[in-house]
């Protein structure tokens, strides 16, 4: 957000301008994985079919892991129409509409885990109950409001600490506050998405660490100044 001060300042009013930076590292509570199921059959009916048994059985074994409904969401669902190769026809003659031999529907879930001791259950117990994409793995927080401000508060005192220092350096004095901006970023963990189907294709006891998440904030201040 800007905040600008009112008043008659005009271009040629001397300004100070100094920004700081504020980190705060939080330890994620909830992750993310996102698996589906991809089936193919003649008809559209049989596809969907297909689809719909296999993704309640990984619906079934996500329950069975006390993971609520709502915490269970779908992301995607697709369906693709497979086509069969052109045949070879003369270079002057009108293609052939294609012909539709199959088709193809995907269905992915996003899971939402507040239980982190339940991320690999879930990636293998999803897997065995047939899920056949793993679309990844990536960590959050329920609650990015108090860190935010938290990291906002250290960039706003870092620049409040420099304005002061400069201002003391150059025998300047701040007159008044005139504009105000700051800006948030998360630093989030890298997906988990190689690792993790690794852990689901069964390649051993895999650790799957949350890490930290970083909450880095940046705050500007412009003073009007004048000679001390």
């Amino acid at each position: 957000i800007a905040v600008q001060a009112g008043g008659g300042t005009g271009p040629d009013t001397p300004t100070l301008t100094v920004s700081g930076n504020g980190i705060v590292s939080v330890q994620p509570d909830t992750a993310f994985v996102t698996v589906g199921m991809e089936t193919a059959a003649r008809s559209l009916s049989d596809a969907q079919r297909l689809n719909s048994a296999a993704m309640q059985k990984v619906m079934d074994r996500l329950l069975q892991l006390k993971i609520e409904k709502d915490r269970i969401q779908t992301s995607s669902f697709n369906v693709m129409p497979q086509y069969r190769p052109p045949a070879k026809h003369p270079v002057d003659a009108p293609a052939p509409a294609p012909e539709i031999v199959g088709y193809t529907v995907s269905n992915r879930v996003t899971v939402e885990i507040r239980d982190l001791q339940k991320v690999a259950a879930v990636i293998e117990d999803t897997s065995a109950a047939g899920a056949n994409h793993f679309q990844g793995l990536h960590w959050g927080f329920r609650d990015e409001q108090q860190p935010r401000l938290q990291a906002l508060k250290l960039a706003a005192g870092k620049a409040r600490e420099k304005a002061a220092t400069l201002s003391e350096a150059l025998n300047l004095k701040l007159v008044r506050l005139m504009n105000v901006t700051e800006g948030v970023q998360f630093i989030r963990p890298a997906p988990y998405a190689g690792r993790a189907m690794m852990a689901a294709e069964g390649g051993g006891d895999f650790p799957l660490s949350a890490g930290e998440m970083k909450v880095e904030a940046t705050v500007t201040l412009s003073y009007e100044i004048s000679k001390d």
